[in-house]
């Protein structure tokens, strides 16, 4: 009998489970999580933005698959889709990274929709700062009901979850792959004829001496504030590009909106050294709101958020690599350890991304019960 460890009970380690038992046909796949709950780190502290591509200007790889993922993501988790907003994305006059011709070329090229607000909205924006409003259709999730989903299909799928286990280690032996747990209990180890590591901000540390090289990561503490917004922005998205600004979206899961902003959302950042837990710097790290901040700069440029009364602030550790620090990108990583080893590492920038995960082990030869 063939057995898979998935480590990491996110959004992208469910995924993988689902895939394994579903178009694998691996005999026992286990889903392993440190928390108690599945889905409630990264994939429920964040914007929740189903992303169309109209974010990444400056990374045409991560645009185009925003384009080519969010339709799929959109219809197969439609219960869990929110789309009942108008979306506005809008160029800043100054300090900008893109124009409003940039804007309005990429957009007509890459074949997403974009047309200028309605005077109506536009003067919701402060002249001086804005240059150029437009309405763009972006959709976000709701995180409680996509978290409902996922366990009902890794029901279904038969995947069994262990909830409560820290994953301290990975040890290859030949064909097995040894995945060495922390409990209540004690310590113990798991053994697989396969593993994935999906541990996201922990994916170098929880290798221990397992690799002897580094991905090449880089991690924030950052800081999402949950709001109320005042009425003329309760229908409302709004995103300003491309540079020290802000965005705001309805966050259904608490039928609240998001504000995130790119000076302020990141407390603290460091380099990946495969030693340090970033979760425990997380859990050591002085908790200060910038909620204060961010809804104060963010007014300069749409004043009616000056009256958004913030509600609560969501902190989690944010990884990406650097080598996407200057474009912004997204882009996977995935890192099969050995030639045909039995260890993989994957890293998902964006949620809807997962596709291109799946589609890539789809060309991976795995261990299977029909071998």
């Amino acid at each position: 009998m063939t057995t898979a460890l998935v480590v990491g009970g996110g959004f992208y380690g469910a995924s993988i489970a689902i895939y394994l038992k579903r178009k694998r046909a691996i005999d026992r796949v286990l889903l392993i999580e440190r928390d108690q709950h599945l889905l409630g780190r990264s994939s429920f502290n964040n914007q929740a933005r189903v992303h169309r591509g109209y974010h990444y200007l400056r990374s045409f790889t991560t645009a185009h698959r925003s384009i080519v993922n969010s339709p799929r993501f959109e219809a197969d988790f439609g219960p869990a889709i929110f789309c009942d907003f108008t979306n506005l994305y809008a160029v800043a006059r100054h300090n900008s990274k893109i124009t409003v011709k940039q804007m309005e070329r990429f957009c007509r090229e890459v074949g997403v929709p974009l047309e200028p607000a309605p005077k109506t909205l536009a003067t919701l924006f402060n002249p001086a700062l804005i240059e150029k409003a437009y309405l763009a259709r972006e959709c976000t999730f709701d995180a409680d009901r996509l978290r409902s989903i996922m366990i009902e299909r890794l029901g279904r799928s038969g995947v069994e979850i262990l909830a409560g286990h820290d994953v301290v280690g990975f040890r290859q032996d030949g064909d097995t792959v040894h995945v060495d747990i922390r409990t209540a209990e004690g310590t113990a180890s798991i053994d697989g004829d396969i593993a994935f590591n999906c541990t996201y901000s922990r994916l170098q540390t929880s290798l221990g001496s397992n690799d002897g090289g580094l991905f090449g990561l880089k991690h924030e503490i950052s800081e999402m504030i949950l709001i109320t917004p005042p009425p003329e922005l309760a229908g409302l998205g709004v995103t300003v590009m491309d540079g020290p600004f802000f965005s705001t979206m309805p966050f259904p899961a608490r039928g609240l909106h998001s504000l995130s902003h790119v000076r302020y959302t990141p407390h603290a950042s460091w380099i990946e050294d495969g030693l340090t837990d970033p979760y425990a710097v997380l859990a050591n790290y002085h908790r200060e709101s910038r909620a204060d901040r961010m809804i104060r700069d963010a007014g300069r440029y749409l004043p009616a958020l000056l009256d958004a009364r913030p509600e609560t602030s969501l902190f989690e550790v944010k990884t990406v690599l650097t080598r996407n620090e200057g474009d912004d990108g997204r882009p996977i990583l995935m890192r099969r350890h050995q030639p045909h080893g039995r260890l993989f590492s994957v890293l998902g920038g964006k949620i809807d991304n997962i596709y291109d995960i799946l589609e890539q082990l789809d060309g991976e030869t795995l261990p299977s019960s029909e071998i």
